[in-house]
């Protein structure tokens, strides 16, 4: 094993994912203000971030004066939780209408580990064929029996509930609120019904909806009516809200269990304070500038209707537009095409979407102007 220590299998292996349009490589960039800079100095207009109210670049100018420690130095339960970190998830109970909420440190965290503290041995999830990996890994990990439904298949959920009430203890329906390869909206009112009628629990992951949609921005709970009839909601501070970390939020009891049985909140170092402060001053901003959220709606709104992309009310004004091109190198090919008209808009292809479905996917942000919203566009028709 000598020389290449015995890892051929491993190069073999990205070799195949080269010859597939597959292979991933990590490429050091820069972003602001909706452009980003690659590493040979090439600027482009960012259509792949999940910045949607344009927060994460103001963040490091409006940072308050006094010194905010680079690091937590321990777990939230020995002396990671601060004062900051307190007053933060009282921020987010009261924006999500909860009577609590605890932040993690990043929203992965925060998905895996809440479904596999929650759902145990004797239970049923049913979770959605699309849902994040992060919801993914918490049902694999969860003591629970985990059933896939097709995407959105209301009607197979409610069978299952149906037909299975007597074999489980607890029933779990597990999906994210905006689907984030597809700009899709959970049915929530049809699974709230679900969950009410069949005594079942319903969790939600609105990492894509947090900060955009809803009156209040809260997520699509607030925009389809249902926050009341969903007692976990799980969110991310890093797309909308510009900074790091993740949150639960829901009834008292709930987050006391997760505080002391969530493995990946009680073994992980509590989120950076910087971040913490971060987190702050972005919900501040949410309420005091609504103008963000109209903004990067209207765009969303504008470019679907350039592409003649026909969805929802709701669904109209999430900021992910995917362009299906079906296989891995259309895709590859029409991102380099994109990026040498000044525009990065990544290829999206499998795992992270189903084989025979990779795709351009648009990320739009409040820090994006009509004119390059119209501009690309224009492009993407070309193209």
């Amino acid at each position: 094993m000598s020389g290449s220590h015995g890892f051929e299998y491993l190069q073999a292996r990205l070799n195949e994912l080269k010859s597939q349009h597959r292979l991933r490589q990590l490429s050091p960039r820069v972003t602001h203000r909706g452009m980003i800079v690659e590493s040979d100095g090439t600027e482009l207009v960012n259509f792949g971030g999940n910045d949607y109210l344009g927060l994460a670049q103001r963040r490091t100018a409006e940072l308050p004066e006094q010194k905010i420690a680079n690091g937590s130095q321990a777990s939230a339960l020995v002396c990671g939780w601060t004062p900051k970190h307190q007053q933060l998830a009282e921020v987010i109970a009261e924006f999500e209408s909860t009577e609590a909420a605890v932040v993690f440190p990043s929203g992965f965290a925060a998905c895996s580990g809440t479904i596999a503290t929650l759902a145990e041995s004797g239970d049923l999830i049913l979770s959605d064929e699309l849902n994040h990996a992060s919801l993914i890994d918490g049902c694999r990990l969860s003591r629970a029996e985990c059933l896939v439904y097709p995407h959105r298949d209301v009607a197979c959920v409610e069978e299952i509930l149906r037909s299975r009430r007597d074999d489980f203890q607890r029933f779990w329906i597990v999906t994210d609120g905006v689907f984030s390869m597809d700009g899709h909206c959970a049915p929530l009112s049809e699974l709230a019904e679900l969950a009410q009628r069949h005594d079942a629990y319903l969790i939600v992951d609105e990492a894509h909806g947090t900060g955009v949609l809803g009156e209040q921005g809260s997520g699509v709970c607030e925009a389809l009516g249902v926050k009341s009839q969903v007692a976990v909601r799980i969110g991310t501070l890093s797309k909308a809200i510009g900074t790091q970390g993740g949150f639960v939020c829901g009834p008292q009891t709930v987050i006391d269990y997760l505080v002391n049985r969530c493995r990946s909140l009680i073994y992980s170092t509590a989120l950076a304070p910087a971040s913490v402060q971060s987190a702050l001053a972005a919900f501040d901003a949410i309420r005091k500038e609504p103008q963000l959220r109209e903004h990067v709606i209207g765009l969303s709104r504008r470019l679907r209707s350039r592409l003649n992309i026909q969805v929802s009310e709701i669904e109209s004004g999430v900021p992910i537009i995917p362009i299906l091109m079906g296989s891995d190198e259309a895709a590859v090919s029409a991102s380099s095409r994109l990026r040498k008209e000044g525009y990065y808009v990544p290829a999206i292809r499998p795992p992270t979407v189903p084989d025979g479905e990779a795709r351009l996917r648009v990320s739009l942000s409040a820090a994006h102007s009509a004119e390059m919203v119209d501009a690309l566009g224009e492009v993407l028709t070309r193209i």
